[in-house]
């Protein structure tokens, strides 16, 4: 071995003797008290000897995009490939095993620590594990505490669990090192068994449920598809999966794919309408595997509705939802204020049993109605909320629906872009259009609207000045309808507003607002503060004063 690379080692050695210096300095007795279902904290390190200095981290770092360099060969770098894994690795795994057996009883590390090191050889930059590191004393005493938890706070559990439990509980029953042999059935039950627990609390529940399908994800993609599938990327960045043999795939337990299928669902029915993909490609990799199941997820829905809620029949109406593929079809038999007043119902149940909110309609009717707004997707789903709004009976139900469908950061289906919208908007626009009644429920629907993206509010919230106008009445949901539409929204409200009257009005609805708010409605008034301050010094009345006010409001 030349002298450069034995320095080259010293130094690496040095730093993982200083980096081993400073773990033992950190005190994990505090962190492994809030559950005995962790018995240490640290479980991975990363030493990245292509940085200079080298440094040492407790995180992965990831590829992503290689740089040009990364992908060339470095004919001077110390070390080839080979050279890597024969002289350095050694020598590094014997110093990491040592400092970690000194730290066997010490809660710093976890029952199973990693270390992984990244090098730039003569040929290309790879990652090596350098020492795959089990603690069986920990290992025993967490499986004892995992048996005890299941026993005491699961099958016998009566009351609500902590979302912290659930985080570390769901990676231990996933983990292969835990469990060599992965009981789907009986993992299942156990996640089942945490949301029946916690379903009485609505924001706890989302958390444990949360962790659950995280934490599935990342156990599908990173350990139970690649010995099955080749996994390459497409042009929208989606994982495509495809199967390496039909041998390989009949060996795959049904448990596993009892797992992959329960991700799959909880993806499609509780994620954001963004993942769905990832939920619809793991039904078809466990269709791919063999599973008689999947098909079915695909041509009926998950099953998880009772057969009465997920496809009803009479002779008004009949109504059929797939959650798989956040569906509802409605065949209206009769263009009747009974047909439509059934498929809110059904729409309605289904929303309150969890139906995924970002859903689509396909509607098969001989009406064409849509709302009196420029820009709306003309879609199946805002057709059949228009032609339910013609039936002014059905307004009361129409609210009741959409206080129901409506979510932040959820979108109908079948509108994009610059259409997108989020669920309920049909129904909150036209009731808005059609009421003062409805205007709460109007500044409800605004006050959940994801700026960034959807505009569509734009379009309602212009026709809602013009219908309306300015007055004491309006004024306060008008102002909540600004407050939530972006800065491309058109109105013609501007003298209506210099009214001395509504100024005052005005100003009692700015109370308490940001600054930035307040410019936000001064520009979509009169088209910036500067305009502002001109009308204010042309004004001789006593509205001067109510315009100052209102630009002191907004710095």
């Amino acid at each position: 071995m030349e002298e450069a690379q034995r320095a080259a080692i010293d130094e690496m050695k040095r730093e993982i003797h200083q980096w081993f210096d400073q773990l033992e300095k950190q005190d994990g007795a505090d962190v492994i008290k809030r559950t005995k279902l962790q018995v240490g904290v640290s479980d991975y390190a990363l030493m990245d000897c292509t940085a200079e200095p080298i440094q040492i981290v407790d995180h992965d770092l990831g590829f992503g995009w290689p740089d040009e360099k990364d992908e060339q060969p470095d004919p001077h770098a110390l070390f080839t490939i080979e050279q890597t894994q024969m002289l350095v690795k050694p020598q590094l795994a014997e110093v990491i095993g040592e400092r970690l057996e000194l730290l066997a009883a010490s809660p710093v590390t976890d029952y199973r620590f990693t270390f992984c090191g990244k090098f730039r050889a003569v040929e290309s930059v790879f990652e090596l594990t350098l020492v795959e590191y089990v603690n069986e004393a920990k290992k025993q005493e967490l499986l004892g505490h995992i048996q005890t938890y299941v026993a005491q706070k699961l099958d016998a559990g009566k009351y609500p669990t902590k979302p912290l439990e659930t985080f570390f509980l769901v990676r231990h029953l996933l983990s292969e090192q835990l469990f060599p042999q992965l009981d789907g059935e009986w993992i299942v039950a156990k996640f089942e068994k945490i949301l029946e627990l916690n379903k009485s609390r609505k924001e706890p529940l989302q958390e444990h449920r949360s962790y659950i399908i995280m934490t599935l994800k990342a156990w599908v993609e990173n350990q139970l598809l690649p010995p099955y599938f080749t996994i390459e990327e497409g042009e929208d960045g989606r994982k495509q999966y495809k199967l390496k043999s039909e041998a390989a795939a009949e060996s795959v337990q049904p448990g596993l794919i009892t797992l992959l299928l329960y991700a799959a669902v909880a993806i499609l029915r509780f994620e954001p309408s963004y993942s769905k993909s990832r939920g619809l490609s793991f039904i078809d990799c466990a269709r791919q595997l063999g599973s008689a199941k999947a098909t079915q997820l695909l041509e009926e829905g998950s099953g998880a509705y009772p057969k009465e809620d997920s496809d009803y029949n009479d002779a008004f109406v009949h109504c059929k939802a797939n959650d798989v593929f956040s569906t509802i079809t409605i065949v209206i038999k009769q263009e009747e204020q009974q047909s439509y007043g059934r498929a809110v119902s059904f729409i309605i149940r289904l929303l309150q049993q969890g139906f995924p909110k970002s859903y689509k309609i396909k509607l098969k009717s001989s009406e064409k109605q849509y709302l009196p707004l420029k820009g709306l997707a003309k879609s199946d789903t805002h057709r059949f909320f228009a032609n339910a709004l013609a039936f002014d009976e059905l307004h009361p139900q129409l609210e009741q629906y959409a206080r129901e469908a409506m979510e932040e950061f959820e979108w109908y289906g079948d509108a994009e872009d610059e259409k997108s919208c989020m669920p309920g908007s049909y129904a909150v626009f036209g009731l808005g259009l059609a009421d003062l009644r409805y205007f709460s429920l109007v500044e409800q629907y605004m006050k959940l609207v994801d700026v960034e993206h959807q505009s569509v509010q734009n379009k309602f919230t212009a026709e809602f000045a013009a219908r309306y106008g300015v007055n004491a009445d309006s004024i306060a949901t008008l102002v909540v309808c600004m407050l939530h539409s972006t800065e491309e929204l058109k109105l013609k409200i501007k003298p209506a507003f210099e009214e001395e009257g509504n100024l005052a009005l005005l100003l009692e609805q700015v109370a308490g607002l940001q600054d930035y708010e307040v410019e936000h409605l001064i520009y979509l008034i009169w088209g910036g503060t500067d305009k502002l301050k001109a009308a204010a010094r042309k004004t001789k009345d006593t509205r001067q004063p109510l315009m100052e006010q209102l630009l002191q409001a907004a710095y």
